[in-house]
């Protein structure tokens, strides 16, 4: 037997623990069959791999049947004809064949699928979680280790991996309050995707951590000799910030590592929730603390059931220290989230309060079937996933929670759909408020209601932010409003088709729009022309559909084709793309290797959004999204067919030792002083930072300068670590991105 599957055996056999240890052997058995003659990337036995996903599963101490299926997981979608889902169904089980089951269907989710492929397999994912919550244990448990053994992949693998783990993994990991999970997911893959800023930050905590050893140690000393006076049974622990926490701080807030000041951590664990809050009193004895940096999970647990007491206090030298204070159980949950839940509690209690903590699985899924677009679907997932939470209480006294950005709309829906179709107002902490209001953490929320209202509006649909709400204003509308939202829907695709071709009769719109509804699934114009309507689909997902039967349709005259095809020609797929002047990496409508050229008005750079403007002169124009000339552009109802949807190839954390340098403008603020300028292109020529143009003009009052700098860079990373160090010279007063009027 592999020596790794023996370790794993005699970790299941101690005392505490109630496997059916003759099971999980005979799916070892079975799987070191089929895999029998498989190797990894690295050479080793593909056998290595289950057997350590199946030790991850272990240490979340879930059943048997999980186990078994992490021992499994790989057999049908690697084992040919070897095996199949009946046999294993009739070897270990129907749940071990349905929880094999559900991790074939997502094993191959990629972040760069095609867009409607890869949202399809989302979904797939969401099923399987809504069926049974153990898939996506099992499948954290497979990434995980994946991610720890990714160093035999290529470099592009390593990224692709690495980006679909950051973006769909590590917040699922958060989503279940599974932090440990999360955290680790989370430096494994800024560790692939941007090594050097791994390496600073790391660098940085240690040092930190060095030169503050003996002042943290002192706190702990003195924490732990007043909880053993007051009697209090406790457990100590320290905790450093994890690596993509400080990283994210940094880069993406702008900030210096000084500036971060939740840096420092220990944890209290006790036995009892009444203990919680008397150590909380003896530390503020101690210590004093910092005003408005006290948090109570404990009565106001996160969505995730993540429960703790948070303080900040000041240690001598002015140096802040956050405390976490909590039971054992509560640690339990922090740390394995939903996991735990299965550890503690059986039975069908157990499974009705897991399901009720995965109500935004059923909810999400709920939504999408309300709606044709991808988009959407995409949409509300990362809301939901993303998104910090905030807390609003009902008049009663009932916690809320709600998406960060929620608004009274969104509120109202959370309580009941009846409440939300029936609003005509809200009050905030008593005072009324517009029903778009945002919510903050702690406010009191009521909603104004009349029977007489008319129900919601269809503005409403872009302002909620929860795809509850936007589930539920789609349904009244698709119930109460249907002949409404045919003349609706109708009047969207026929202004689509002006801006194609104003001069297109009845029947040529009539036939269009009925070959575009036959393509993707209706029968009928009119139920085309009602999801639309409803705000089902929207039309910008229609336009190339539009346009391709348009032509069809109406072919284009002679020297009309020419002209396209002279279009079409300069901004179809390279097939050498190595060669374009700019290297390339923007995805357009999905697809790589356009020839594209980067606006010089916003000079986008690598992890920008972006989108792209099909010239008549020169390919692809890519802007960023929040380029001035892209609100002009859009506004033109003759030119909206020819903004298209982009996206970079890698994301914001593409690899800094790039060769790809992009430009940036830097508008700096800075006091008239002298050295000040020298300063900063000493500083730049420290970080080999090339300076392409330099331009000054004074402002109209307070004795500064504009300074304008066009500079070479790699990534949006790259761009705020050039940022931050200059924000160190004492003369910059401010500095910010650059646009070209």
């Amino acid at each position: 037997m592999d020596e790794d599957m023996k370790r794993l055996l005699e970790t299941l056999q101690k005392p505490n623990k109630k496997y059916d240890i003759e099971k999980i052997q005979r799916a070892y058995d079975y799987a070191r069959r089929v895999h029998e003659g498989q190797r990894r990337d690295s050479g080793e036995d593909f056998i290595h791999h289950p057997i350590a996903v199946a030790e991850i599963v272990a240490e979340l101490e879930l059943d048997t049947d999980s186990i078994c299926a992490a021992l499994l997981h790989d057999t049908v979608e690697d084992g040919g004809e070897k095996t199949n889902l009946k046999e294993i169904a009739q070897l270990f089980g129907e749940d071990v064949a349905m929880l094999v089951d559900g991790l074939t269907k997502i094993v191959t989710l990629q972040i760069e699928d095609k867009e409607e492929a890869h949202i399809e397999n989302i979904r797939k994912m969401l099923l399987a979680m809504n069926k049974d919550i153990r898939v996506i244990f099992i499948k954290l448990c497979d990434r995980l280790h994946n991610m720890r053994t990714l160093s035999a992949k290529t470099e592009k693998s390593q990224r692709v991996i690495a980006l679909e783990t950051m973006y769909i993994y590590a917040p699922l990991a958060h989503r279940l309050g599974m932090q440990r999970m999360k955290q680790e997911l989370e430096n494994l893959g800024l560790l692939r995707l941007d090594p050097i800023g791994y390496k600073e930050v790391t660098d940085q905590i240690e040092a930190h951590y060095g030169a503050s050893a003996n002042m943290i140690e002192n706190a702990r000393a003195k924490i732990s000799a007043r909880l053993q006076e007051a009697g209090v049974h406790f457990d100590l622990q320290g905790r450093k910030k994890s690596v993509y926490s400080v990283y994210r701080k940094m880069y993406n807030q702008n900030r210096t590592f000084n500036e971060i000041y939740d840096f420092y951590a220990i944890r209290v664990i006790v036995d009892t929730e009444l203990e919680c809050y008397a150590a909380l009193g003896l530390i503020h004895e101690m210590f004093s603390s910092v005003p408005g940096r006290f948090k109570d999970y404990i009565s106001t647990p996160k969505p995730n059931q993540y429960r703790s007491l948070h303080t900040t206090v000041m240690m001598r030298d002015a140096i802040p220290l956050e405390v976490q204070i909590r039971t054992y159980e509560m640690h339990q949950v922090a740390e394995y989230g939903l996991a735990a839940h299965w550890k503690y509690k059986s039975g069908e209690k157990s499974k009705e309060e897991i399901d009720e903590k995965l109500q935004w699985i059923a909810k999400l899924l709920e939504s999408d079937e309300n709606t044709r677009d991808p988009d959407e679907f995409m949409r509300s997932f990362k809301t939901d996933i993303f998104n910090d939470e905030t807390f609003v209480f009902t008049p009663k006294g009932d916690v809320i929670s709600l998406p960060l950005g929620s608004t009274v709309i969104d509120f109202a829906y959370a309580i009941h759909s009846a409440v939300g179709n029936r609003m005509i107002g809200g009050k905030i902490n008593g005072k009324i408020v517009p029903i778009n209001r945002v919510l903050q953490n702690g406010e009191i929320v009521e909603i104004i209601t009349s029977n007489a209202s008319r129900g919601p509006s269809r503005d409403w649909l872009k302002i909620v932010q929860t795809a509850e709400a936007r589930n539920k204003i789609r349904q009244w509308f698709k119930k109460e409003k249907k002949s409404e939202n045919i003349q609706v829907g109708r009047k969207e695709l026929e202004r689509e088709l002006r801006h194609i071709n104003s001069g297109l009769t009845e029947a040529e719109k009539n036939e269009i729009i009925d070959a575009v509804a036959k393509k993707i699934g209706y029968t009928e114009m009119e139920d085309l022309y009602n999801t639309i309507g409803y705000g089902g689909l929207s039309v910008s997902r229609l336009t190339r559909k539009l346009q391709d039967e348009y032509l069809r349709l109406v072919p284009p005259k002679e020297s009309e084709r020419e002209a396209e095809e002279e279009i079409d020609q300069q901004i179809k797929l390279s097939e050498r793309p190595k060669n374009l002047k700019h290297g390339g990496g923007i995805m357009v409508e999905g697809e790589s290797g356009y020839q594209v050229k980067f606006a010089k008005c916003c000079n986008p750079l690598p992890g920008d959004e972006v989108t792209g403007f099909v010239t008549r002169g020169f390919g692809i124009s890519i802007h960023k999204t929040d380029c001035p000339n892209v609100a002009a552009g859009l506004a033109n109802p003759d030119n909206q067919h020819r903004w298209v949807r982009a996206r970079w190839e890698t994301d914001f954390t593409q690899d800094s030792s790039s060769k790809n340098l992009y430009e940036a403008i830097l508008q700096i603020h800075l006091r008239d002083e002298i050295g000040a300028l020298a300063e900063i292109t000493a500083m730049l020529a420290e970080m080999k930072v090339s300076i392409l143009s330099i331009g000054s003009k004074p402002v109209a009052s307070g004795g500064l300068v504009m300074l304008s700098l066009t500079i070479g860079c790699r990534s949006v990373s790259h761009y705020h670590s050039i940022v931050s160090k200059l924000k160190s010279i004492d003369a910059i007063e401010s500095i910010s991105r650059g646009f070209l009027s």
